[in-house]
Parts: structure tokens; sequence; C-alpha cells
């Protein structure tokens, strides 16, 4: 089963880009975006073939995540069952017959970690609500998670230190969340790979220079990572400021 995760940032935009053409390419079973910034009806997909759900926040333009599906699942929710949480279109659940599929865009810290409390509220109703999952059936997560896990995800940990996205507080909320049954399906295949990131900033010509940050993920519960056969970061696909990645598994 092949799995892509993509944050957009702003499929309108992306569509404008060549994502129909890297959608129809890839051909996923299970096709995840984030970040789609755009209320329903804005934009179309020409996905014949799969299901498709979305999920927009209230506020416009702003975060939103979707998820398209050859098989139709189970079920759908959306959002994580908390009201304080789930009014920015983060989080879709798909229900299949022997695991769950969470799509997630995990809210920025911002500059000056001014968000970062309620990040760390988010993190840990996150982390009990994929639990809970996980007790039901096993559970992959993808999405952009908006945190370098280790130095070695990072081109720049030294300067990067303490802004958001990499500070201590973040990287041990994602240290937590693995040590309470899930794998990072990218560390499990290339525990040492260095210089593969998803995300660069516009500015200063990082991506040229491929100075960027691993931040987006295919994270699997602890008893079906043996199960994985592929993980990979398509760092050539452009249209946005991050790439997809990938996740080949065998369920």
């Amino acid at each position: 089963m092949k799995l892509i995760s993509w944050n957009v940032n702003g499929l309108r935009a992306c569509l404008g880009k060549g994502f129909q053409d890297v959608f129809d390419a890839q051909d996923a079973d299970i096709f995840c975006l984030q970040e789609t910034k755009m209320q329903p009806g804005q934009a179309q997909v020409d996905c014949e073939g799969y299901e498709e759900y979305w999920y927009s926040a209230e506020k416009k333009g702003y975060s939103g995540t979707a998820l398209f599906t050859k098989t139709k699942p189970l079920s759908v929710v959306f959002g994580i069952g908390m009201d304080e949480h789930d009014h920015e279109g983060r989080v879709i659940t798909a229900e299949y017959e022997s695991f769950f599929v969470v799509t997630c865009y995990t809210p920025n810290a911002q500059n000056e970690l001014k968000r970062l409390d309620y990040r760390m509220q988010w993190e840990d109703a996150f982390r009990d609500y994929l639990t809970r999952l996980d007790a039901v059936k096993p559970v992959i997560l993808c999405g952009d998670l908006n945190v370098a896990h280790q130095e070695i995800d990072l081109k720049n940990p030294k300067t990067n230190h303490h802004n958001a996205g990499f500070s201590d507080e973040e990287r041990a909320k994602m240290t937590e969340l693995l040590a309470s049954g899930f794998t990072d399906s990218f560390r499990w295949l290339h525990p040492d790979v260095t210089g593969v990131y998803s995300w660069w900033s516009y500015r200063f010509k990082a991506r040229q220079n491929n100075a960027g940050w691993r931040i987006d993920y295919f994270i699997v519960s602890d008893r079906i990572r043996e199960n994985i056969r592929r993980a990979e970061i398509l760092t050539d696909i452009m249209g946005s400021d991050h790439c997809p990645v990938l996740l080949d598994i065998d369920l």
C-alpha cells in the first residue's frame, strides 16, 4: 500500500504549479494534504477513483487538511474531539479494517515561540488521541508535524536551537510520542542519512542550497514497523515549500 503526504502550502497555488500531475503520477492508494488554505469548493482536484474528504479551518485561507483514498474507509472523523483544538482543520482520521490513517497539520509555535504554550497542550492532547486509536488497531500518522526531531533532521541545528520547530520542548514531545509506541518510518529505514529534508524556507535560496528541515513524517505503530517497505522524501517534486513524503507498507 502506497501513501503520500504533502504540505501544499495553499492548494490553489499548488494546482498552478503542477499538483495534478504529481497526484496522477504518484497514483497513491491514500494521498494526504496539509495546509490546503481553502474552504470547500474553492479548488477542485481531479480525483476520479478516489473518495475525498476535506477539513477546512474556520479562519479563511488558513491551515486545513484533505485526504483522498481509493478504498472507502469504514469511518472518517474530523478533529480530535476537543473543542479547543478543532477549529483549525488540522486532523482527519480514516478508519480501515485493520488500521487507522491520520493526517495532521501540527500548530506552529511561531516566532519567538509565542504559541509554544498552546503547542504543548496540543501535543499532549494529540498524543492521547493517537494512543487511544492505537489501543484499537495500528495507526499510520502522516503530515507536517512542525518539528525537526534530532540535529540530523535540519541543516543548521546550532543556529536554529530554540527556534520554532527546533525548541527543546517540541523535540521532547516528539520523543515522548515515539516512546509511547510509535516509529518514525524514515529513520527506521535510514537511521544515519543526512542532508535529506522536506521543507525549505522561501528565503535565502534555501532550497537551492539544501538548507532544509525534515518536519514531514510518516509515523507508524511499533507493531507494524516491520511491514514498512519504503519510506522516502521526494525532494525532486516542486510546487510548495515542502516536498511530499512517501510510505510503502505491507498491510
